[in-house]
């Protein structure tokens, strides 16, 4: 009897020290979606190291030109984080394939980001590029007109307008469809 308990013993104590949580153990780079260039749909980045991805709550991308200058917009939201959401473009400035864009102001001539923070309800900030203590950049590695196609990467510091203090953003990505 007391070699079955023992054996018993043994088995539960294996199993529960083998078992283990594959979230708790990928590392946070390897949670964001592939820098893909197909319009898949996806936007994930590292926030303060943690991986963040675009839950589908909101999620919108446009290229368009209107009265003959042109504006490009995407924003991501997320399902109970904070910072909530996520967005960057331009104000009447063409982009093209391969522009390394630098975060500014959000003036005409100018890329810009914004970070949106709501740490309780009805109580919300924004975080926008400034050119200096918000600064940042976007790439743009792949524009299709032709089939709508959108995709690149981004990297930013923002200051928390509730703490104060600075938030890193890195291994942004996106690939994704646009309207025109």
């Amino acid at each position: 009897m007391k070699k079955y308990l023992f054996l018993l013993l043994t088995c539960c104590t294996l199993s529960f020290t083998s078992c283990k949580n594959d979230d708790d153990n990928t590392p946070p780079i390897d949670q964001l979606p592939e820098a893909t260039q197909e319009g898949l749909g996806t936007f994930g980045c590292l926030i303060n190291g943690q991986a963040f991805v675009e839950t589908g709550t909101f999620f919108n991308t446009f290229y368009q030109q209107v009265g003959g200058e042109f504006f490009f917009g995407i924003t991501a939201e997320f399902d109970d984080e904070n910072p909530r959401a996520i967005a960057m473009g331009t104000n009447m400035k063409e982009i093209q394939e391969g522009d390394v864009l630098i975060f500014n102001i959000d003036e005409p001539g100018n890329a810009y980001s914004r970070v949106v923070y709501i740490p309780s309800e009805g109580n919300f900030q924004s975080a926008f590029s400034d050119g200096e203590q918000n600064t940042g950049t976007l790439t743009i590695t792949k524009l299709d007109f032709e089939n709508g196609i959108v995709s690149g990467t981004f990297k930013m510091n923002i200051i928390d307008p509730f703490t104060g203090e600075e938030v890193t953003i890195t291994e942004g990505r996106f690939d994704t469809l646009f309207t025109q």
